[in-house]
């Protein structure tokens, strides 16, 4: 089944689960955002990714710029094991492992959450990749994806026990929106994709056949 497909159930699910103005408050905040511009705003195709060391689930340091002068990578970010979305990308992106490393590339997931959520993310889904604790969401910053939730969402979130600050060592209520990058072996980002809607995301074969093209012109 398509990411997209397994997306739409978990809408409908969400649509029958959540109270009406709950939806309605979380539909707003989605339509403001995108009309900060924040997609057109992120890093997009060409730029150079940030080669920062983000600590993998076990804490132990990572380099991104070591890892994609190696090999191309996808890196795709997501908000937290908490995100039911999240986790139907990331048990897709572990589906089609095989076929990264076959093509001779790397996958890497980088969550806001502290290394222990990053760790939770790895074990609920038998996820065979790095996922790398982007604390105080500093590469999600520099690629401008960060932004704040509404006061009054963030209490809905509160209550239901997404208590962000907690999960991710901060002081505030910020998340990355969904986003996956395909990085060459020169630090140039070959395809950008940012969801300004949560519920949203490229399906994963996408990013894989970036990769094969970027693997391709490098040969």
């Amino acid at each position: 089944m398509a990411l997209k497909d397994e997306l739409e159930k978990m809408k409908d699910l969400a649509g029958k689960r959540l109270p009406s103005d709950v939806l309605s408050m979380m539909e707003q905040a989605t339509k403001d955002l995108a009309a900060t511009g924040i997609a057109a705003r992120a890093a997009a195709k060409g730029k150079v990714f940030p080669g920062m060391t983000l600590k993998n689930a076990l804490g132990k340091p990572v380099s991104l710029g070591a890892l994609y002068m190696k090999t191309p990578l996808i890196v795709t970010f997501y908000r937290g094991a908490w995100c039911p979305y999240c986790n139907l990308e990331l048990r897709a992106y572990q589906a089609i492992l095989p076929e990264i490393k076959a093509a001779g590339g790397q996958l890497v997931a980088v969550t806001p959450e502290l290394p222990d959520g990053a760790l939770t993310s790895v074990e609920r889904h038998g996820l065979e990749f790095e996922v790398l604790s982007d604390e105080g969401l500093a590469l999600a910053g520099v690629l401008g994806l960060t932004f704040e939730l509404p006061a009054k969402l963030a209490a809905v979130y509160g209550k239901i026990g997404n208590d962000l600050p907690k999960l991710n060592g901060t002081d505030d209520w910020v998340l990355p929106v969904p986003a996956t990058y395909v990085v060459g072996t020169d630090g140039r980002i070959a395809l950008a994709n940012v969801e300004v809607d949560y519920r949203d995301r490229m399906e994963p074969r996408t990013a894989l056949k970036a990769l094969k093209e970027t693997i391709t012109q490098a040969a």
